[in-house]
């Protein structure tokens, strides 16, 4: 965007993005995760091998949904990645990655297949790739989670909190949503929801502190985003996906690296008039969550506040 306003390039190069080499990308923020991360990594894997680790042909179809959900209605191309990216962490976060991505990116194809021969055919079909980025110093989940979507490679981009907590079998759902909403450009973002779940055993077993805070944060959210984006039930569960095309308009414009940066990227989002669809997905509680209720709390307000501030000033603007 920067040789654009210098009048280098033409201002629309500025949002064009390169071609996508896999049909699937996850990026999983991870601050001292050594102890969560194989789990959710072992379902990520199982469901992202099953979905999009065949080499499939393009449906002539867009109505199928069964299509859509596997990858083989929107793009010809196979295969995912997955970017895991160390926030810093001060445990074994970074050699439990290695240590799953030596163990499982290419024992699964080849008990099934035998080992890969580099060609694209149903008998015998490439692996999907683990990256594990390692970040010297925490910047915290926003910065975790840009940091990866710059590097992704993926027709779809989705992240996805470490814990597993998001029912990773539901991915199919967000797919097919963005596949029905996205516009001429294929612009869309698929916002994984637990607003359903409002009186489940889930939700009310968490503490009456916890439950209050986060509704007054959804009121907050509703008071002070834009029109669109506080129409979002919910803003802040780890589980959204991107299409490549929407990536230009989002990612190279954010600020916020900590809690706030979901509710960031949905009003970049709603500025460039990207379709937004919210989708029910599952959920579940999992112990030893980072978030510090009071003091977290209090910090995704204050950069709420300063989001909105900062969008009065215009320091969002594209041109």
């Amino acid at each position: 965007m920067e040789m654009a306003r210098n009048g280098k390039i033409q201002r629309e190069k500025a949002f064009e993005v390169d071609k996508a080499e896999v049909f699937m990308s996850l990026v999983v923020p991870a601050y001292n995760e050594e102890k969560r991360l194989s789990g959710m990594l072992e379902e990520a894997v199982d469901y992202l091998q099953a979905n999009y680790g065949h080499h499939g042909t393009k449906s002539a179809s867009s109505s199928n949904g069964s299509l859509q959900a596997s990858g083989q209605q929107a793009d010809p191309r196979r295969g995912w990645e997955i970017i895991i990216v160390s926030d810093g962490s001060t445990d074994k976060t970074v050699e439990t990655a290695l240590w799953f991505a030596k163990t499982h990116q290419f024992s699964k194809h080849a008990a099934q297949h035998g080992p890969w021969n580099g060609e694209l055919n149903h008998g015998n079909v490439p692996p999907g790739s683990i990256r594990v980025v390692k970040l010297e110093e925490n910047r915290g989940k926003g910065g975790a989670v840009t940091h990866g979507m710059r590097h992704a490679r993926g027709t779809y981009v989705v992240f996805a909190d470490a814990d597993g907590a998001s029912k990773f079998t539901d991915l199919g759902k967000l797919v097919v949503a963005c596949e029905k909403a996205k516009d001429g450009g294929g612009r869309a973002v698929a916002v994984g929801s637990r607003a359903h779940m409002v009186g489940t055993e889930a939700v009310v077993q968490r503490s009456m502190l916890r439950n209050t805070l986060m509704r007054l944060f959804h009121l907050l959210i509703r008071t002070l985003t834009t029109s669109r984006t506080a129409e979002i039930k919910d803003t802040q569960c780890g589980f959204k996906l991107f299409t490549r095309p929407s990536l230009p308009y989002i990612i190279p414009y954010m600020h916020s690296e900590g809690w706030i940066f979901d509710v960031e990227m949905l009003m970049l989002a709603e500025s460039a008039d990207i379709p937004m669809v919210e989708v029910a997905i599952g959920w579940k509680e999992v112990m030893g969550s980072k978030l510090n209720v009071i003091y977290d709390s209090l910090g995704m307000a204050l950069g709420l506040a300063t989001l909105r501030f900062g969008w009065g000033l215009g320091i969002y603007r594209r041109d």
